[in-house]
């Protein structure tokens, strides 16, 4: 090993503070053969002149304090690049806290939930399209008639038989002139009890309003009477038709009866005050039929009252539609 090589190890060596072993054996250098470092930096400058190995060991602390400048800049970076991630981490954690409702915002964030979920892409609520709607509307009224006409001919034929169930069959699908009076009472009667709940009482309006806007809103004008005589015909055959001659032709069977129509009325942004109100709308409906023995009564008044109603809230609210433009 030549001495510019040694003094050029030695001071690397001295700089970067690493003081290895040199090697055993080199050429024309017999008295640096298993020497340290030091030892061996003190010899080489001892035979090599001042200015030669001065000017190295410059040049490679230079080089070394270079290497440390370089080494130290990529350990800022790697601490500046952590640092970053910690405080987005830390921010991403902040916004998920901030966004997750307690306990007690429970139910406020469920009402802007199902407030959201009627708001369609552009913002404007969404209401079920007309399709859907008149699907929906034979398929259920398809389905209380089917009901109801097994139930009243499981009754008939129990009643044969001899077991203790009275005949559907009492309650007859008659129709006489007088009954016309009678339906045109009950249509008088709940058209004006309900303008007069609409006025009086912000809950039921509400109610009715919430209703009317899901079923209503998205309906050509001939669509309310399918809508109006649908319902209206299969719901009397199954609850006045059927099941209030399996409880009995008296007046708690129809209180029985009505009070289960009315709960079923619950749903689609119709409160309990709709129900109270659908329960004395069913017990009318089983006063008639009590007086008249006929299912034709009551099919009729509710589809009536039906028709009067949804045409009287398209004549008096504003268009959904242009509403929401």
């Amino acid at each position: 090993m030549g001495a510019v090589t040694m003094v050029m190890l030695c001071e690397t060596a001295c700089a970067t503070g690493h003081h290895q072993s040199l090697p055993s054996r080199e050429n024309n250098w017999p008295g640096l053969l298993g020497r340290r470092c030091r030892r061996s930096c003190s010899l080489a400058r001892k035979l090599l002149p001042a200015n030669l190995h001065i000017g190295f060991g410059l040049q490679f602390k230079a080089f070394a304090s270079s290497r440390k400048s370089e080494k130290k800049l990529r350990n800022d970076r790697k601490i500046s690049k952590t640092t970053q991630r910690k405080e987005l981490l830390s921010k991403d954690f902040m916004d998920m806290s901030d966004e997750a409702p307690s306990g007690n915002d429970t139910d406020f964030s469920n009402g802007i939930e199902l407030a959201n979920n009627n708001l369609g892409a552009d913002g404007s609520t969404s209401y079920p399209a007309r399709g859907q709607v008149l699907q929906a509307c034979i398929i259920t009224s398809g389905l209380l008639l089917a009901l109801g006409a097994t139930i009243r001919q499981a009754a008939h034929v129990a009643s044969v038989e001899g077991w203790a169930v009275l005949d559907s069959s009492e309650v007859s699908f008659g129709f006489e002139m007088w009954h016309l009076e009678l339906i045109l009472g009950l249509v008088l009667l709940i058209s004006s009890g309900r303008y007069l709940l609409l006025k009086t009482w912000p809950d039921f309006s509400q109610s009715s309003e919430a209703a009317n806007q899901q079923i209503l809103s998205s309906l050509e004008p001939l669509d309310y009477i399918l809508v109006a005589f649908l319902p209206g015909i299969s719901e009397e055959l199954l609850f006045r038709g059927a099941l209030m001659p399996l409880f009995g032709l008296n007046w708690r069977s129809a209180l029985a009866v009505a009070a289960i129509f009315g709960v079923l009325h619950l749903g689609s942004g119709r409160r309990y005050s709709f129900a109270i109100w659908a329960t004395f709308v069913g017990f009318a409906y089983g006063a008639a039929t009590l007086i008249s023995s006929s299912i034709i009564v009551p099919m009729a008044s509710h589809s009536l009252n039906n028709l009067v109603g949804g045409l009287l809230w398209r004549l008096t609210s504003i268009n959904p539609k242009e509403r929401d433009k």
